[in-house]
């Protein structure tokens, strides 16, 4: 016989509690089967002590394969014996919400294992009061936190405060931040001191609550500082929403220097704990050139992260990487749409509108060949989905929805086309406020689509949507103060509002500052500025800016004459299809820059024509969009607009 099976045996005759703490000794000090094995025995005997550490072993895999059916059948013995640590371990076990994967079989005799425990926290809160009913400190602070923050139909407020006052008393930190969150609302003083005793015995949520209060003035006053440096230390302790709270401290220099590279790493921390909204902030830091090394790729991992948890808000900025290609080998409409169907299901209604314009734009696209070939019904069905869908939503009095509706009836998307019933629902969003309403009715008076021609209206319904900030709207209000289209002639209103419109980014609207600083309008002719608005316009790729600027630099017209820049922008315009800029390069070869010819036709629709005399755009052909036209090509690209169409 081995002389450690002597020693076993000679402290299993002496007394029950010289063996308990003989094999506990086996089992944290190197021989753990050994120990196992006793405690296994006594436990089968019986010992609530040792079931408890039986099922301890189980659970951590000590001396004995890992088990969590077994851990919960010895835990639910020794609770059932009335064994403290049992009844709250037990508890816990039911709060949690395990994987039921568990295969492994029992290997001690006593019974056949039970199954993984299912998640039930009513059932956990009555073992965890049991365990606190006996005096354990931990479960009176955990079984105080459930009285008021668990299932309804167990919360008492009274009874929570009592527990964990209790639980405090007895120098519990758990128990003094339960008591000071109880007594936050109608004892602030007493509650803070609860939480710093909490916070000074090192529990980190107790820090983060602190923070939360120095941060809002809860606590007495606002103290950015203190809450920063509450926050970082329980991040420290890997508290998810401070770690989130101390990474936007640190982006924004709120209580604590600017430092975007330690912000995004508490971020990133907080985003891969599960913080969604972390995720976000982390991919718009990329997105946006802000991160210290910005890249597209991450913009896209960190959006996806927060989409697949289920955010809208990640859903649709995933869209929008997908439609632009940023971070992706190349756009892909197609994912756009996945993403933002998400995004809908994700309880994001504007999304619909984002939705519809890019089925609309793959819809124009070449049909996918597939072998069951109904994708293009599919398609069909979806479009019909989404009408009706604005239909609903208009009927029951949402303007915005009633625009993208008659949007839909406007473009055939989803039914036949049906103008008459397009122009009723477009006016009556105009009439809501609708500010891409009020400037696509008015586009359809001036047209005549489904409704009586009428340019005063339809100049009237531009301008109210220019006066709030449209920039397409701006620029058309100004052609029409040009021409004279619908009321009177305003060259300097014109002007203002093509500033406006250039402002927000639009190249028309800066070709067309540039062909009223050419001259041959009512404001004083300035070649330079004219010059200026011309660049800013090709560099932005609108075609006859690029011929302008090209021509400008080759007669030197603004005081500069360079005929190698002149070749390039003639270039680009003659890659866009501006014959003009063919025959002025054809100039250029012989060094010869004669006076501009009339002819500047490129093969575009509604190209103005520039007077030879003074090589200004005349008034009567300043264009950065066709009033009379309602092209689908025009309103696909408005597709972001129409989806966040302002009130």
């Amino acid at each position: 016989m081995k002389i450690t099976r002597v020693f076993d045996r000679f402290f299993a005759g002496i007394a029950p509690k010289a063996a308990y703490e003989h094999a506990c000794r086996l089992l944290e000090g190197g021989e753990a089967a050994r120990g196992f094995a006793l405690l296994g025995q006594m436990a089968r005997e019986g010992m609530p002590q040792a079931q408890y550490r039986v099922a301890q072993a189980y659970l951590d895999g000590t001396g004995t394969p890992l088990s969590v059916p077994e851990g919960a059948r010895w835990l639910l013995r020794g609770a059932q014996a009335g064994h403290a640590e049992s009844c709250f371990t037990f508890g816990m076990l039911l709060l949690l919400d395990i994987p039921r994967t568990d295969q492994a079989q029992t290997l001690l005799p006593g019974g056949e294992a039970m199954p993984v425990p299912e998640h039930d926290p009513v059932e956990a809160t009555r073992w965890i009061g049991r365990a606190a009913e006996m005096g354990l400190p931990d479960a009176q602070a955990l079984y105080g936190h459930l009285l008021a923050n668990g299932p309804q139909e167990v919360r008492d407020i009274a009874a929570a405060e009592r527990w964990s006052t209790l639980a405090a008393e007895a120098g519990c930190v758990q128990g003094y931040l339960g008591l000071g969150l109880a007594r936050l609302q109608a004892d602030a003083a007493t509650a803070m001191d609860a939480l710093q005793r909490a916070a000074a015995g090192g529990l980190g949520s107790a820090c983060y609550v602190l923070g939360l209060l120095h941060e809002t003035g809860r606590g007495g006053k606002v103290d950015l500082g203190a809450a920063a440096e509450l926050y970082q230390q329980a991040a420290e302790q890997d508290i998810r929403p401070a770690c989130a709270r101390y990474g936007m401290a640190l982006l924004r220099g709120r209580g604590v220097a600017r430092d975007v590279l330690r912000a995004e790493t508490w971020l990133r921390r907080a985003a891969l704990h599960g913080d969604r909204e972390a995720a976000i902030v982390v991919g718009d830091l990329h997105a946006r050139g802000i991160a210290e090394m910005a890249s597209d790729h991450e913009a896209v991992a960190w959006y996806r992260r927060a989409a697949e948890g289920g955010r809208a808000d990640g859903c649709r900025m995933m869209a929008m990487m997908c439609m632009s290609g940023r971070g992706l080998p190349m756009p892909d409409p197609r994912a756009a749409a996945h993403w933002l169907r998400r995004a809908v299901a994700c309880g994001d209604d504007a999304a619909t509108a984002d939705l519809a314009a890019i089925l609309d734009n793959i819809a124009d696209q070449p049909a996918r060949h597939t072998p069951s070939g109904r994708d293009g019904e599919a398609d069909g069905n979806e479009h019909r989905t989404l009408t009706d869908g604005f239909a609903r939503a208009a009927a029951r009095g949402d303007p915005v929805a009633a625009f993208n509706y008659a949007k839909c009836l406007l473009e055939g998307f989803g039914h036949a086309p049906d103008p008459i019933h397009a122009a009723q629902w477009m006016r009556q969003a105009a009439q809501a406020g609708v500010v891409n309403a009020q400037y696509w009715y008015g586009r359809m008076l001036l047209g005549g689509q489904g409704v009586t021609a009428d340019t005063v209206a339809g100049r009237h319904w531009i301008e109210q949507a220019a006066c709030s900030g449209m920039a397409e709207a701006q620029a058309v209000a100004a052609q029409m103060r040009v021409t004279g289209q619908g009321g009177p002639r305003d060259h300097a209103g014109a002007l203002a509002l093509y500033y406006e419109a250039a402002r927000q980014g639009l190249a028309d609207a800066m070709f067309s500052l540039g062909a009223m600083y050419g001259g041959g309008h009512d404001v004083p002719p300035d070649r330079a500025q004219a010059q200026h608005w011309f660049a800013e316009a090709a560099k932005r790729g609108n075609p006859l800016a690029q011929l302008m600027l090209g021509r400008y630099f080759a007669r030197g017209l603004a005081g500069t004459t360079d005929l190698a820049r002149a070749r390039i922008w003639l270039r680009r315009a003659q890659a866009q299809g501006v014959t003009q800029a063919t025959r002025e390069l054809a100039r250029l070869s012989v060094a010869c820059v004669p006076d501009i010819a009339p002819d500047i036709s490129h093969g575009a629709a509604h190209a103005p024509t520039i007077d030879t005399a003074n090589d200004a755009i005349t008034p009567d052909t300043i264009r950065t969009a066709p009033p009379t036209a309602m092209p689908g090509e025009a309103a696909r690209k408005q597709a972001s607009g129409d989806a966040r169409a302002t009130r």
